[in-house]
């Protein structure tokens, strides 16, 4: 058996990586032999760009811009 798990993130409290694996965590206590594939997902708002990055395996970079036009 094949499980998806998509999920956004908790507002303030699990990043949507985090929730995907606490729900895995679950059902591998019921489904031991399931193969399981997280999709973290956004919907515009906080832990978007968190998962655009984990899902391209990027990297975040924070710089300062002085002259925005």
């Amino acid at each position: 058996m094949k499980v998806v798990i998509a999920s956004d993130s908790y507002k303030e409290s699990l990043k949507a990586i985090e929730v995907c694996e606490a729900i895995e965590r679950g059902f591998e206590a019921i489904f031991p032999k399931a193969e399981y594939v997280k999709i973290p997902i956004g919907d515009g708002g906080e832990g978007t760009v968190d998962s655009l990055v984990d899902a391209a395996r990027g990297e975040n970079y924070i710089t300062s811009c002085n002259r925005a036009a």
